[in-house]
């Protein structure tokens, strides 16, 4: 039991370090193997972390644009724009005509145009969405988008081949132990449609269909980055995370509108 403990710890170190900045003490042993699993508890912590700036930003007289920005500059400084450097790769890549060049522009540490643009649409989605987040109740979203970003990543992590023998995600890939390694996002994912049971039967048929939408964009995002990629890397699982991000915390922002 201490030694499967002790196994638990070193798991979620390394992916909090993989996929965070948050820091850890220099003594914490660090295990990176099989870490895609506790991706989604990752968003979790994420998603709690920007409900929480969200709310405290909101007790201050702040216009609507500035509070959006300042809490999306906490969410790609969180992860150290990990997944934002992912997505504009992969628009970068997906701009190459030719399939077989694709790899090569995505592994180019230059920012293309298309992968610009990218940036710039992502960024403006989120801060649209974050802005129309005006009550301390719709904070919920911010908690909800992480999370289902990243389930989305370990959906594609576990359903499509990898295209390249290295890289920075192909270890994902190769580590990851199926089914038993879904059950830790499953139980999240059971909770946050469990827990509305509790909250009445208007707020529960809400999130329900916020469970739903989550849901549907977290496994239709990645079926399309595979379709036009025929695989997937390590910046299209970052792409993953961004536009189910984007894509959802604008859907439901509108929806509590």
């Amino acid at each position: 039991m201490l030694e499967a403990i002790r196994r638990l710890l070193q798991q979620l170190g390394g992916a909090l370090v993989f996929y965070t900045i948050v820091p850890l003490p220099s003594a914490w042993p660090l295990d990176f193997q099989r870490i895609a699993r506790w991706a989604p508890w990752i968003g979790l912590l994420v998603g709690v972390l920007l409900a929480g700036t969200n709310f405290l930003l909101l007790q201050i007289p702040l216009s609507s644009f500035l509070r959006g920005v300042l809490v999306l500059v906490v969410w790609i400084a969180i992860t150290g724009g990990l997944h934002l450097d992912g997505a504009i790769d992969t628009a970068d890549g997906l701009a190459v005509p030719d399939p077989a060049r694709r790899l090569a522009v995505m592994s180019d540490s230059r920012t293309g145009a298309y992968g610009a643009i990218a940036a710039i649409v992502l960024i403006l989605l989120k801060v649209g969405a974050i802005a129309d987040l005006s009550s301390p109740q719709a904070c919920s979203v911010l908690i909800l988008a992480p999370i289902w970003g990243r389930w989305g990543q370990l959906v594609a992590i576990a359903r499509y081949p990898y295209l390249k023998a290295e890289g920075k995600g192909a270890f994902h890939r190769c580590s990851l132990q199926l089914p038993q390694d879904l059950w830790p996002s499953l139980l999240l994912l059971a909770a946050i449609g469990i827990i509305p049971v509790w909250l009445g039967p208007d707020r529960w048929v809400s999130h329900l269909g916020q469970f739903a939408l989550g849901s549907i964009l977290s496994w239709s995002v990645g079926a399309w980055f595979y379709r036009r990629l025929r695989g997937m890397t390590g910046d299209s699982y970052g792409a993953i995370v961004e536009w189910t991000e984007a894509l959802l915390t604008c859907c439901l922002s509108i929806a509590i509108h």
